[in-house]
């Protein structure tokens, strides 16, 4: 999934781009909330990291103006004020959750987790779709209960398409989850992509979830629960 961080603090900055990223997700970040509203007006983003005390327009401000703009993906609040009045303003103002630094990667990366499973409607730490089974904890997916071997692009692919099952998700869009920073992205590189994941989803039982829309992008024909 798309992630954005929002963090003045560079050391912090890059290693929770740096840990966001081992755990499979693409990662844009920025270091205060002027950027971050460019990247928001630019790009397709799942959730947003954002730290409390940013210079300039601060962290609360920058929540209140993403959600006034239609944004509503979720966002997680990081930030070293821990009282209760802190987190219900911050609540109020349209953040999602709450991490108190210091804070344990493995929490956040979890809270992380839970806020992407609720936002693309599934509650749980799989994703089923017939034979089909994706692991949003371990990044693996296994079909017939057999390991899948996915590159990391491939996963990423796979995840986005049934997290949003039975919409068509245009090519630019996957293009996005996998290159955030380049601007000369190659479309071909998309169809090869979904060219290999498809023969290892055929298998030899024949299972075809991926539909080309032409002149759309690619749509996940299963249902998901």
């Amino acid at each position: 999934m798309k992630l954005l961080v929002i963090e003045d603090e560079a050391l912090l900055r890059h290693h929770l781009q740096t840990r966001l990223t081992e755990s499979g997700h693409v990662v844009e970040s920025v270091a205060n909330a002027e950027e971050a509203l460019y990247q928001t007006g630019q790009f397709n983003f799942d959730l947003a990291v954002i730290d409390l005390g940013l210079p300039g327009m601060g962290g609360l401000d920058l929540i209140r103006q993403l959600r006034s703009t239609g944004k509503t993906f979720p966002v997680l609040i990081l930030t070293a004020r821990g009282n209760w009045q802190d987190k219900v303003e911050g609540l109020a103002a349209g953040a999602d959750d709450y991490v108190v630094k210091p804070f344990q990667f493995e929490e956040l990366d979890a809270r992380l987790n839970a806020l992407l499973r609720r936002s693309s409607g599934f509650t749980q730490s799989t994703i089923v779709a017939g034979p089909l089974l994706l692991d949003l904890n371990r990044k693996q997916a296994s079909l017939d209960e057999e390991p899948l071997a996915l590159t990391a692009y491939e996963y990423r692919i796979l995840e986005y398409l049934m997290r949003h099952h039975q919409q068509v998700v245009p090519k630019d869009r996957l293009m996005e989850q996998l290159y955030p920073d380049d601007d000369e992205r190659d479309p071909n590189v998309i169809e090869v992509l979904v060219g290999r994941l498809r023969r290892k989803l055929e298998g030899t039982r024949g299972f075809k979830p991926i539909d080309t829309v032409r002149g759309l992008g690619y749509l996940f024909n299963e249902p998901c629960t």
